[in-house]
């Protein structure tokens, strides 16, 4: 009888050589991206050691850069920090004091 091995990470988010959720899919966007660089380059006529000379130290920086931010973010941490870029700090209110409470009271005038 052949033995299959259970899958055990239900409900887990993916993962790839420790890249986590949302870093995996900016490091294959990344990646993809610089590709179609490096091959928009090379159809210009760019000399083709600029085009890989590029493309290296693009990718070497786009590896450091991702495996960078799942360290120091963690699995969830780059959308917290995107939402408290969208969350304000304060809440203005430029009304009156008083108006705050005068305002009800004639709006029921109808």
């Amino acid at each position: 009888m052949a033995k299959y091995p259970i899958n055990k990470g239900i409900g887990r988010s993916p993962e790839f050589k420790g890249l986590k959720s949302q870093y995996l899919f900016i490091f294959a966007g990344g990646l993809l991206a610089l590709f179609v660089v490096f091959v928009i380059m090379y159809m210009a006529g760019i000399d083709q050691w600029i085009c890989i000379g590029f493309g290296v130290i693009s990718a070497s920086v786009l590896v450091w850069a991702t495996f960078r931010m799942n360290t120091k973010y963690g699995e969830w941490g780059l959308m917290k920090l995107q939402a408290l870029r969208r969350h304000p700090r304060y809440i203005i209110n430029r009304r009156n004091f008083l108006r705050l409470f005068s305002s009800t009271i004639k709006n029921r005038k109808a």
